[in-house]
């Protein structure tokens, strides 16, 4: 199935299809070579979380602190 069908496809399809290929790419999440570079920059982040000098946030409050400043 190429792009243009894929395209085509009703959004239910679309939907389904993309759940396939997320967990085909979970199941083989180890054999992804992650870069030392991103290593030390997610370990970097999160001892600054830990030390309490920035702190996590939810996904859902994001997205309402950026809806409240649209014009």
């Amino acid at each position: 199935m190429g792009i243009a069908e894929i395209h085509q496809l009703p959004l239910n399809d679309k939907l389904q299809i993309m759940e396939a290929i997320w967990d085909d790419l979970r199941s083989n999440a180890e054999a992804v070579l992650v870069p030392d570079w991103h290593k030390k920059l997610l370990d970097e982040r999160r001892n600054v979380v830990e030390q309490g000098k920035e702190q996590v946030l939810e996904w859902d409050e994001v997205k309402d602190s950026l809806g409240s400043k649209r014009p």
